[in-house]
């Protein structure tokens, strides 16, 4: 039976994933826990009990191989192979996101965007194809699609997410304002940015008193 990881271990991976890459561009070919805790501002022992999930990859007195434990953290996040992705609305959200090229790097492939505005079906955008909503059913049974995105207003994400459930989808990265309820077989990643930005604001302020506190306290 596979081990079951917490999603909060699975949340950090993608960064360890990043800052071995700065690592090899910066030529740097073996790292401790301690060094790379520095870097990214956790402790060692969180590093370690994170990697030990899956294996540790570390050898006491000489620290991680980057090179290595860079591909195998790849492997874990399903980058050593392609995903062929959708994506459906192609407002600003939607035209930014494929126009971001980093994402094809990462074995991520878009190959195709649709719409409900007749003056965008028809064009392109960094030479992929933007469709017609309609004809979504008979794209994706002509092409594998592993991945969807929803960039739709609110009030149209429920009905896409259910026909992309029908066309045997099992995974959305959803943009749209609300929480989808799919079936436990559909693995959803719901990306709200105001909650980001709003943790953002939270943290301002909080900071912002501490200092004034910090501040009434000196004088």
């Amino acid at each position: 039976m596979q081990k079951e990881i917490s999603q909060a271990v699975i949340r950090r991976m993608p960064r360890y994933y990043r800052y071995l890459r700065e690592l090899l561009d910066e030529g740097i070919d073996r790292i401790s826990s301690n060094e790379l805790s520095v870097r990214m501002k956790v402790t060692a022992s969180q590093i370690r009990q994170d990697l030990n999930n899956f294996g540790g990859f570390g050898q006491q007195g000489y620290g991680y191989n980057v090179q290595y434990l860079y591909d195998e953290i790849g492997k874990i996040l399903g980058l050593d192979c392609q995903h062929n992705i959708i994506v459906i609305g192609t407002g600003n959200m939607g035209q930014a996101l494929a126009k971001y090229v980093n994402f094809e790097k990462r074995g991520f492939i878009m190959i195709g965007l649709f719409d409900v505005n007749p003056a965008l079906i028809g064009s392109s955008i960094r030479g992929i194809p933007i469709f017609s909503v309609e004809e979504l059913p008979a794209f994706v049974r002509d092409h594998r699609v592993d991945i969807a995105v929803l960039t739709l207003p609110k009030n149209q994400a429920e009905q896409i997410a259910n026909l992309l459930v029908k066309l045997d989808i099992h995974a959305i990265w959803n943009f749209a304002h609300l929480d989808l309820n799919l079936p436990e077989d559909v693995v959803v990643e719901n990306v709200h940015l105001s909650d980001s930005l709003m943790q953002l604001s939270y943290n301002i302020v909080k900071k912002r008193m501490e200092e004034e506190s910090s501040g009434t306290a000196e004088k």
